[in-house]
Formats: C-alpha cells, structure tokens, sequence
C-alpha cells in the first residue's frame, strides 16, 4: 500500500506521459486514484496535465465533494466517480484524448477489435459509448452499460476511459488503445484489412480464460473488416489513401 504522497507523484508521472506522447494537450485529460473508503485523489481543473505537480492534486470524498486542495475539481469527475461506483475492483481511472482514436470516432469508423491479437486476449474487445457533452451528467449515464465490464472505452468525439487496479495499468491500456488506432488506421491506408481468422480468436478467448481475464468480451461491432476481406481498392481509393497517408505523417510528427 502505497502512501498518498507516492500516489500524486504516481499521477504527476502518468499525466507527464501522457502529455508527452500526445494523448492530452493544455488542460485536458484527468486521473485519479481510489485512495481507501470514501476518497479519492485527482488532477485539478484548467490546468495543464503535463506540467502538474504532486501538490497540485486534490482529494475529494466519492460524491466529488472537494475535501483538501486549493484547485477546483475537474468537471469531469463523474465520469470516474461512476466508474468506481459500478467497479469496487479497481484502483485508478485515466480519462484522455488519444487523436487517432477520436479521429476515427469523429470518421463514424468503429475501431476494428479483431485484428490484433493483444486486443482480443487483453480487452476483449474496445466498445464505444455514444456522444456526451462533456462536463455534464450525459457522461456517467453515456458509460454506465460498458464501464461495469470492460476495462478501456471510447467515447465517440471526447477520448477513452481505461481503468485498472493501479494508475500505471490504467495508463498502459490506454497506450494499448492507440496503438491499436494508429496500426489500424495505418494498415487502411496500405490496403485491404484482414481480421484474425475465427480459429484464431477462439484460441484468444480461450487463452484469456486460462489466465483469468475478466472483461467481457462483447459481440463483433460490425467495423465492417469482414465485408470488405480480399477486396481490391479502385484507383480512385488509392490516391485518397496516398492523400490520407501524407496528412497520417504530418499528424504523427506534431506528435
């Protein structure tokens, strides 16, 4: 058990990741941690994640009451106050805005979840709550149904929730997240996308029993991979392929 000292320099080192790798910028994204029964430690409002320092967090009680610190709690809050709610098993929540993972929200593509066998055997599966405003009771409602079983979700236009019993496992799923957008988006511009074989999957899922993997697995959520197997691109989708893999660099390297 760590000390609640340890946790904010915890946090402060998760956000500076995360603001180094691009998946926050300025004052978005929050985490916290579950610091025992009835607390909660979490990044403050309007300020910039990748510059926090561990006295800069604030502890609120689990109705986002704030209990110590001289910032104001994030709007956001809710979102992880539901998410422990409906989790007593976890110990951290990373709430960020990962842009390829939005950007294919914000393009109506759902990211494919059988293609990469570390998604099947490590999350099962990605599922996508809808649209919310953010910083309105819309989010906890918006993420109810999924975040009770599945530890990492996308919240069409806003970003992704991961979860996990320490802060640095919430944030390793949420690199695993983007990774999958980024290969994903990537290999769409190369050609047509083959999913796992079925066969495949099954020896997934299967492995992921054996090891005790607890979050569900949801059904295919129709990306549409399967339909378009062994499809040849037209010329025409070619050269909007090549204009979307010169506008995929010059994103990676603002990144």
């Amino acid at each position: 058990m760590k000390t609640e000292r340890e946790y904010r320099q915890d946090i402060a080192e998760v956000c500076r990741r995360m603001y180094g790798r691009g998946y926050i910028s300025g004052s978005d994204g929050n985490v916290s941690i579950r610091l025992g029964p009835g607390r909660l430690l979490s990044t403050p409002s309007g300020v910039n994640k990748g510059f926090l320092s561990p006295r800069d967090m604030i502890v609120t009680d689990m109705a986002g009451k704030k209990l110590q610190g001289a910032l104001k709690p994030t709007g956001e809050l809710y979102l992880h106050l539901e998410a422990y709610r409906l989790r007593p098993d976890i110990g951290a929540v990373v709430h960020a805005h990962p842009p390829i993972t939005i950007a294919f929200s914000i393009a109506g593509q759902k990211l494919p979840q059988c293609i990469l066998p570390e998604i099947v055997m490590i999350f099962g599966s990605i599922p996508m709550a809808a649209y919310a405003t953010p910083c309105t009771e819309e989010g906890p409602r918006a993420i109810a149904s999924l975040i009770g079983d599945c530890d990492a979700l996308i919240i069409e236009r806003h970003g992704t929730i991961t979860v996990g019993d320490t802060v640095f496992t919430a944030y390793d799923r949420l690199e695993k997240v983007e990774h999958s957008a980024e290969v994903s988006a990537a290999a769409r511009m190369l050609g047509p996308v083959k999913p796992l074989p079925r066969e495949e999957i099954a020896k997934l899922l299967e492995l992921r029993e054996r090891l005790g993997i607890k979050s569900k697995v949801y059904p295919c959520n129709n990306c549409g991979l399967c339909e378009q197997n062994g499809a040849a691109a037209p010329s025409a989708d070619r050269v909007v392929s090549a204009l979307s893999a010169e506008l995929y660099r010059k994103i990676k390297e603002r990144l």
